[in-house]
């Protein structure tokens, strides 16, 4: 199993030259912040509630990254053409 401080470094940069942020709740989930490129304070998605515990191979990481980028995109498609939550997390 990955340190928290590994798994927020590999995740956080995934996403460059996007800003990233990747935190730990109380709990052991994740919250995942991707911000705006160019309004830096401007949250483009944010993901909470992701169960890091899930996270304990490079494929799973893998997947949460791969899902969150599709989020990512769909959030960016106007709204009659968006198919709704990927389920990676």
């Amino acid at each position: 199993m990955l340190s928290e401080l590994e798994l927020r470094s590999i995740i956080e940069g995934s996403f460059l030259p996007k800003r990233c942020e990747c935190t730990k709740a109380e709990d052991a989930s994740l919250t995942i912040k991707v911000y705006d490129d160019r309004d830096r304070d401007r949250v483009d998605l944010e993901v909470k509630g992701i169960n890091a515990d899930k996270l304990d191979s490079s494929r799973a990481i893998c997947n949460l990254i791969t899902g969150l980028r599709e989020d990512l995109k769909q959030a960016h498609v106007p709204t009659l053409k968006r198919a709704g939550g990927r389920g990676f997390y």
